[in-house]
């Protein structure tokens, strides 16, 4: 793979980090370096100012409203966006659903949620996991009935991240009992002002409300609001699953996360910089980890140019997720005892509760707690690893019949 930059795609790159240090909202770069929560309203700023630049869309067709990127000029553009300090985009909407529409969707549906998906105008949430039934996703128990124009839905959707904030929510849900339980599934989109949908929050081992749990009780929904046809809603999830895994890469964070462990860690005082910037076991685990990113580097742009196996995507996801995890535990070990300390970071001066703690004492450790989902959310590790095994033993028994 020929990893030299063109000089076409390295202005490219240049293009991006002007536009991040000179166009971009300083103060939401300001929150994140400050290690705050970002509100809604920070989020869709964010968002509005891609947009501007004819950005949000990645991965969308140009017809659509995307940028037209090569799999290389998305590829700068997300690891500068991270490089930045950027918010990473909110995936439920551009990411998730919004390829889905425009591949799938009537022109009804794409005029009537594209572009306010792109203005940021309406967020949206994932309704997947259901409680009972862990990552088992195709035992789905949500149903939809059809009744005259409308499906009427009962169930609960669990883990729902962003719901509270979302305006709409895109659901699998069973519209057909059928022996195979990967059939008789359909995607249904419900505005979440519809009479019968409650959230109720669940708060996080960090402190922080991100997921919440969702209910819905005799909710009539429009057909018009089914993507595709109904029971095709496996074959859409896992078009959409695919992007989902490759989106944990988030090489540019990574990398900016270990160049920035190395110089916290050989600027700390006292003991703690002898024992850890020159401690030859925390050495040894930061530079493994760095070999590790270059190798996932290569698996990402192997994926993004169409240069890998479909099962290459499930071990991309794995790889991506447990180096996430690593960084995390460097943190942590750096932070030594000051990883006790919990603040809300919600508040402008979260850091007064913790006046003698490191400064990334506290985000760093909210963030350790919250990528041990990682390696759930998304299909879970041993999911992943009973994808990547089929695969091979789909291989090896062609290559036993040849």
């Amino acid at each position: 793979m020929d990893l030299a930059l063109s000089p076409a795609e390295q202005a490219f790159a240049a293009d991006i980090r002007r536009f991040f240090s000179q166009e971009y909202p300083q103060d939401v770069l300001a929150l994140v370096r400050d290690g705050r929560k970002l509100t809604r309203d920070d989020h869709v700023r964010s968002q509005q100012a891609l947009n501007a630049k004819g950005w949000l869309g990645v991965g969308w067709p140009a017809e659509h409203g995307g940028p037209g990127w090569t799999p290389v000029e998305r590829y700068l553009f997300e690891q500068e966006l991270e490089l930045a300090g950027a918010p990473s985009i909110i995936p439920m909407a551009v990411i998730y659903i919004g390829p889905i529409i425009c591949a799938f969707g009537t022109p009804e549906q794409q005029g009537r949620w594209l572009p306010d998906i792109l203005e940021s105008r309406a967020m949206w949430a994932q309704g997947y996991s259901e409680p009972e039934s862990g990552s088992d996703l195709a035992s789905l128990r949500m149903s939809a009935v059809r009744d005259g124009d409308d499906y009427v839905l009962n169930g609960t959707k669990i883990w729902t991240s962003g719901a509270h904030w979302a305006d709409w929510i895109f659901c699998l849900v069973r519209t057909e009992k059928c022996e195979r339980k990967q059939d008789g599934i359909s995607m249904i989109c419900a505005d979440m002002r519809t009479p019968g949908i409650t959230v109720h929050p669940i708060i996080s081992i960090d402190g922080a409300h991100e997921l919440n749990r969702v209910e819905f009780d005799n909710v009539r929904v429009p057909a018009a609001n089914m993507i595709g046809e109904p029971g095709k809603g496996w074959h859409y999830a896992n078009v959409l699953l695919a992007a989902e895994r490759v989106s944990y890469a988030h090489i540019g964070r990574k990398r900016a996360d270990l160049a920035e462990l190395r110089r916290v860690a050989a600027t700390m005082p006292g003991s703690v910089a002898a024992t850890m910037a020159d401690e030859p076991l925390f050495a040894r685990r930061v530079a493994l980890a760095e070999i590790r990113l270059n190798a996932v580097e290569m698996s990402v742009l192997r994926v993004l140019c169409g240069d890998a196996a479909p099962a290459a995507v499930s071990a991309l996801k794995i790889a991506c997720t447990e180096l996430a995890q690593e960084i995390t535990e460097l943190w942590v070990e750096l932070a030594g005892r000051d990883r006790a300390i919990v603040a809300d970071r919600t508040r402008a001066d979260w850091r007064d509760a913790a006046p003698e703690a490191a400064p990334f004492a506290v985000p760093r450790t909210a963030s350790y707690l919250f990528e041990r989902a990682q390696t759930i959310y998304g299909g879970a590790t041993e999911i992943q690893k009973t994808i990547v095994w089929r695969a091979l033993d789909r291989a090896n028994a062609g290559i036993a019949r040849s």
